[in-house]
């Protein structure tokens, strides 16, 4: 041990229970333990395991165990707090490589050079001086482009479900995203909870074989690893992120999947502190928590970089209303929502814009961000399909024998909508032009535009229009 820690820490052979990852510690009266601070156990058999205090009093404190309690003799293991709390050590080399859910290489690449060592807790980004996020992300995908807009320090989450395919739309976009029209470093830390060795591997598989890796650094925390540790991984994760953003300079785009399996484990560590438990269960300060993850992306004066959070969780029973989607919705500024409708129909990705939001959006489109049309033709589009899907309601009651012209162009647009705009294939990387001619495209098939693009000037039909463009410009600018 470190002769500066062998200074600091404060040794106990006084364990009173053992609860599941939990620890029980008499500290005797003598105090002198902190909140976060990290511990280690040594067991009868001379193994050592490490853990971190999660609560403390005078005369208790509290300890989860990363490695798990089996195997520990209250009357003989040794525990031992170390003064310091869960720290991270950082560099530049952290790019490119894979890390476990407590921050352990295990790519094979061997340990990192350490530039600095930095609490994974980090520190609350002062509201005076967070700047407003402005500046669009391009993701590759149409909906979220177009629709869905996502901003560079925006916090942006995926609501999903069971079965669905978010932890494909999440490496896409992962591989995909980039800073639009400048030359900028640009960086991808992918946090993932409680996957499955299939998913994992499919992570690094998917990274590694079309060069993102390069640009990634990905934490991965297995469905067997201890629930204690999904409570790290997040965590250390944004520290990672926090560095890159504010002290090197990168766009930093932070994928957190799946939330709710954070949440589990904290509910489940919550009833083995034996908790008053709130709704579902779950403890009832789960808001401020997930507060604690959310609220550290975004932009600060002076600072060239910004940390911009796409956070991926699955509602149970496909429930809205459940407790984890229903808070991330009050931090969070908007979410994406993955549909189980149309994910039946064979789309990908299977995102529907009707009941998803991005309240950043109209700051980071228009002309010399993404192009003048932009704000009209997703309001159009948006209308068109919603009337659409509408109409398919009303015709699956009473027929469409009493549809006339119009409603059933618009049925056939919501059709070509799901089938063109929404649908795109997994490798497919489409620029934000690319997506507004498709939609214009789609809007080309009502023969009198000026009388059904309500949503969109004249003035801006006349320019961008496919039947009305001028073939000598340049659409594929954002200066238009």
């Amino acid at each position: 041990m470190d002769e500066k820690l062998q200074l600091n820490y404060r040794e106990f052979q006084t364990v009173q229970q053992v609860s599941g990852p939990l620890l029980f510690v008499d500290l005797r009266n003598k105090g002198g333990v902190s909140y976060g601070e990290i511990v280690e156990i040594e067991t009868v058999d001379g193994e050592k395991r490490n853990g971190q205090v999660l609560e403390v009093s005078q005369n208790l404190a509290v300890v989860q165990v990363f490695e798990g309690t089996r195997g520990l003799e209250t009357d003989k293991t040794r525990v031992r707090f170390l003064g310091r709390t869960m720290e991270f050590g950082v560099s530049h080399e952290i790019l490119g490589r894979v890390f476990s859910g407590r921050g352990i290489t295990i790519d094979g690449g061997g340990p990192v050079a350490m530039e600095k060592i930095l609490d994974i807790n980090g520190a609350p980004i002062n509201p005076s001086a967070r700047e407003y996020p402005k500046e669009f992300i391009q993701t590759g995908i149409s909906t979220i482009d177009t629709l869905l807009t996502l901003v560079r320090g925006q916090k942006l989450p995926l609501f999903s479900g069971s079965g669905l395919p978010h932890n494909r739309i999440a490496a896409q976009i992962a591989r995909q995203a980039k800073v639009l029209g400048e030359e900028e470093d640009f960086a991808v830390v992918f946090c993932a909870m409680g996957l499955t060795a299939d998913e994992a591997r499919f992570f690094r598989d998917d990274f590694e074989s079309t060069g993102a890796l390069e640009r990634t650094v990905l934490f991965l925390n297995l469905a067997d690893d201890p629930a204690v540790e999904r409570l790290l991984t997040p965590r250390i994760a944004l520290t990672a992120a926090e560095y890159l953003a504010f002290e090197k300079g990168y766009q930093v785009l932070v994928i957190l999947t799946d939330m709710t399996t954070y949440a589990e484990a904290l509910r489940e560590i919550g009833a083995a502190r034996n908790e008053v438990p709130g709704r579902r269960g779950y403890p009832g300060y789960l808001y401020s928590d997930f507060a604690t993850i959310y609220e550290r992306a975004g932009k600060i004066r002076g600072k060239k970089g910004s940390i911009t959070q796409i956070p991926i969780l699955t509602m149970p029973n496909f429930d809205i209303t459940h407790p984890v989607p229903d808070l991330t919705g009050y931090i969070t500024e908007g979410q994406i929502y993955i549909d189980v409708g149309l994910n039946r129909k064979g789309l990908y990705p299977p995102i529907n814009p009707l009941p998803s939001l991005s309240r950043l959006m109209k700051e980071c489109i228009g002309i010399n961000s993404t192009r003048s049309d932009h704000k009209y033709v997703a309001d159009q589009l948006y209308a068109l399909y919603a009337d659409g899907r509408d109409l398919r309601d009303l015709v699956a009651v009473v027929g469409s024998e009493s549809l006339s012209d119009l409603d059933r162009k618009t049925l056939q647009f919501a059709d070509l909508f799901e089938e063109k705009f929404i649908n795109q294939d997994y490798h497919e990387d489409r620029t934000i032009f690319e997506s507004l001619d498709i939609g214009w495209e789609l809007l080309s098939i009502f023969d009198d535009p000026e009388r059904v693009l309500k949503r969109i000037p004249v003035e801006v039909i006349k320019k961008f229009h496919p039947r009305f463009r001028d073939t000598t410009i340049d659409y594929n600018r954002t200066d238009i």
